[in-house]
């Protein structure tokens, strides 16, 4: 995407969000969380907020940052704060609204208690904002997304020769790293999850000390970041020659799990249903108490946006929509022998799923 194309697409985001203020019941949204005020405007520094009417945009940010945002987001009006309260009085002010919906996923107790000090304002607590407006991917963000994917593939397939016995979990985290960054990564999208034998029953275990040893099932879960977009990608090898019986019966169930969802799920179903077509597979083979975790969830500027498939009450919250990009990540955990588990992006289309990620399943390292 050309910079000549940037103020376009922020300006449709932003006519979308004064659409919605009547929705809202609200003539003003307050937009404080980081990868809301970076969607909306553009904007990519670390302090700051957005203040929507159907009349004016603004960006309030600091002195470090007044340059860099007039650059950035040129669809609004920079507002110099230098975080005062009579700072936050003037920007308010020069809104020229008296009830303002606030980000109530967003915002510390203390944060909140700061904006509700400002004399003359009505206050309403919103939940969700624009996340919903995120959900659905432009072109643009789909290409940054294929890109960190396209990354995230190229050195997950390193690992089978890079993964020696011997070598710590924490060593082959480091190694898996530089190789992202060489092959074009900005940032890893999240901590590089590495976890050998009996620490691969931990779905979210930290890589340490522990050596790789022959016969260890091994779980690697990393992603790619590109120009802020994130890709998340799981592959689970066995340490060796040749996987053991238990390995590949695993592995089988798993890879069956997650085939189910690929082949069966479509727009319009609700993350409970998504989440039941591969742990219904899981189930039934037997391993239903060793899958506790939902099978997936989106992805963009954060690493877990909406929807989310779980098998919780809160599934029914969330629908695919074509132009999504989700997970969908089967896994099977056994205390004291270890996990598989297979993570692979997607994008929602009109008729179903199409693969995003191209790494192949290998199972030996």
């Amino acid at each position: 995407m050309t910079s000549a194309s940037l103020p376009d697409e922020y300006q449709e985001r932003l006519t979308a969000v004064r659409q919605h203020l009547l929705a809202w019941d609200i003539p003003a949204i307050l937009i404080t969380s980081p990868t809301n005020r970076r969607w909306l405007s553009g904007f990519t520094g670390s302090a700051g907020s957005l203040l929507v009417t159907p009349d004016h945009a603004l960006l309030a940010t600091d002195f470090r940052y007044w340059e860099q945002a007039q650059a950035q987001a040129p669809a609004f009006t920079l507002f110099r704060h230098s975080r005062t309260a009579e700072d936050d009085e003037q920007y308010l002010a020069a809104a020229g609204v008296t009830a303002v919906g606030l980000e109530a996923d967003h915002l510390t107790l203390s944060e909140a208690r700061r904006w509700e000090n400002v004399s003359g304002i009505t206050w309403k607590p919103l939940s969700p904002t624009l996340e919903p407006l995120r959900q659905r991917k432009s072109p643009s963000e789909l290409a940054k997304i294929r890109a960190a994917a396209a990354i995230t593939d190229e050195v997950m397939a390193c690992v089978p020769k890079l993964a020696k016995p011997g070598m710590t979990e924490r060593a082959l985290a480091w190694e898996l790293e530089k190789a992202m960054r060489e092959a074009g990564a900005e940032a890893m999208a999240f901590d590089i999850l590495v976890a050998s034998g009996p620490n691969a029953a931990l779905p979210h275990h930290h890589p340490g000390e522990r050596p790789l040893q022959a016969g260890d099932p091994l779980i690697v879960d990393m992603g790619a970041q590109v120009d802020g977009y994130k890709s998340d990608l799981t592959r689970t090898f066995f340490v060796g020659a040749a996987p053991d019986a238990q390995f590949q019966e695993i592995f089988a169930v798993v890879q069956a799990a997650q085939t189910a969802v690929r082949r069966h799920a479509r727009p319009g179903q609700n993350g409970n249903e998504v989440d039941a077509l591969g742990r219904s597979v899981i189930r039934e083979a037997g391993y239903g108490d060793y899958f506790g975790h939902g099978l997936g969830h989106g992805l963009g500027l954060d690493i877990h946006e909406r929807p989310f498939f779980t098998f919780t009450p809160s599934g029914q919250e969330y629908r695919l929509t074509p132009g999504t990009v989700v997970t969908v990540e089967p896994g099977i955990y056994l205390p004291g022998w270890g996990g598989i588990r297979l993570e692979d992006l997607f994008l929602v289309t009109a008729d179903g799923l199409e693969a995003i990620s191209q790494c192949a399943p290998f199972m030996t390292g």
